[in-house]
């Protein structure tokens, strides 16, 4: 159901196609919403058929059509009617790797501390993104449209929070790879 406003809430800037919402969530809301294509293309369809959004084929020259799906004045109202509605409770996370850690007593030394040195890389990697190329785009699109000043406030706040749980990440690996190296 979330997917449904997080489309809605893209569709609500400008008409797009499957295909570009799929592109600008992988370059925006990744960090803590994503989607696979299929799902995108199925929520549309649903979406379409409860009056929130319409859609039109387009022609294109040498190549096949495309199907731009616009938000309704009805997908709008319902879009503000669910960003209005206060979260009453924390949002249940899943955590493969510590579910991995919880039962990997089998395991030896060195095989964990590989497994957990390779997650540590992994977010140090993410970090530097968020740090550096996702700050710059949010930069350049600040420099270029003055108009979407407070959109850009909140996406900075999500981007500060791709960037702040990365190093969270990286703190709470480097503890559990000193605490495993002296007394595993």
């Amino acid at each position: 159901m979330s997917l449904q406003y997080a489309l809605l809430g893209f569709l609500n800037y400008q008409p797009m196609t499957g295909y570009e919402l799929k592109q600008t969530m992988d370059v925006s809301t990744s960090n803590f919403w994503h989607a696979k294509q299929s799902q995108i293309y199925t929520t549309l369809k649903k979406m379409e058929g409860a009056g929130l959004v319409i859609s039109q084929v387009e022609a294109q020259d040498g190549r096949p059509d495309r199907r731009v799906y616009e938000i309704t004045d009805y997908g709008r109202a319902q879009l503000h009617t669910w960003l209005a509605e206060p979260l009453t409770e924390l949002q249940p996370h899943k955590e493969l790797l510590l579910l991995k850690l919880f039962f990997a007593v089998p395991l030896d030394k060195q095989t964990l501390l590989t497994q957990l040195r390779l997650q540590r890389d992994l977010h140090q990697r993410q970090a530097a993104i968020y740090r550096n190329e996702t700050k710059a785009i949010l930069q350049k699109l600040a420099d270029s449209n003055p108009e979407l000043e407070k959109d850009i406030l909140l996406w900075e706040a999500t981007r500060r929070f791709g960037e702040m749980f990365e190093e969270m990440n990286i703190n709470w690996l480097d503890e559990t790879i000193t605490m495993i190296e002296a007394k595993f």
